[in-house]
């Protein structure tokens, strides 16, 4: 009965994430029909939603950060039984954009607007592909572990869950972090950006540059040298011209 728990429990982080994700999409791409948009809500003096809207970027990094690290996840592991672990990160995740989502500022202020068709098309699809890159990115290197699924199933199944290997799947063998890659075109990538767009891409711009360092010492922690002479030989963010040697 507790294994059909875990995986009821499972089944429910990873609904809540995927519409909290689709609501992303829409929240960016500013869609009129959703009640808030990174554009569209209350508004308030541009001073103090910044403060806010930083506030609030702040609470995902932290969250998202604190709760990937080893050190959490070995102090939590006397409360929170492995098989779901993943499953209440992927949940805690998912709190941590609704709050974003339901408190945030927009700051209608105009930066640029591309008002050229074609040039908006090209922003456009742009946009796509990055939110592309990250879907793809994550069922490379197994999606349904990445979001706590596989984990509960195999408890369920009774089996132990393989240990990690390194891998390098398609996007892996130009780029150490696609899925970042993704999110970057995606935050960036819009024909109108307004000062509150603006926040929401630096935020999580440098959200993400924070948390590359610690998620690859992690990796060479769990991998040595394999993932050392990988790092040297693929770029970060974009593929690298030159091997190093």
């Amino acid at each position: 009965m507790t294994r059909g728990l875990f995986l009821l429990f499972g089944v429910m982080a990873y609904l809540v994430f995927f519409l909290v994700f689709l609501y992303l999409i829409g929240f960016l791409a500013d869609l009129a029909f959703l009640p808030r948009t990174v554009d569209h809500g209350p508004l308030i003096h541009p001073l103090p939603a910044i403060v806010a809207d930083l506030i609030l970027i702040a609470i995902f990094g932290l969250q998202h950060s604190i709760m990937a690290r080893g050190g959490f996840k070995r102090a939590a592991a006397a409360a929170v039984p492995p098989p779901i672990e993943r499953s209440l990160y992927v949940l805690a995740t998912s709190a941590a954009l609704i709050l974003l989502f339901a408190v945030w500022r927009p700051i209608p202020l105009t930066i640029w607007r591309v008002e050229y068709p074609v040039g908006r098309d090209i922003l456009w699809a742009l946009f796509a592909l990055g939110w592309l890159i990250v879907l793809l990115s994550t069922f490379l290197i197994s999606h349904f572990e990445l979001f706590g699924l596989k984990q509960v199933w195999l408890n369920l199944a009774g089996r132990a869950p393989e240990p990690p290997r390194f891998r390098q799947p398609l996007f892996y063998r130009r780029v150490r972090h696609p899925v970042y890659s993704g999110f970057f075109l995606a935050f960036w990538a819009t024909p109108h950006m307004t000062l509150g767009h603006l926040i929401f891409a630096l935020g999580m711009s440098a959200y993400m540059l924070i948390a590359i360092p610690y998620e690859e010492r992690d990796l060479i922690t769990a991998f040595g040298e394999e993932y050392l002479t990988y790092r040297r030989n693929v770029g970060m963010l974009a593929p690298r011209l030159r091997r190093r040697i």
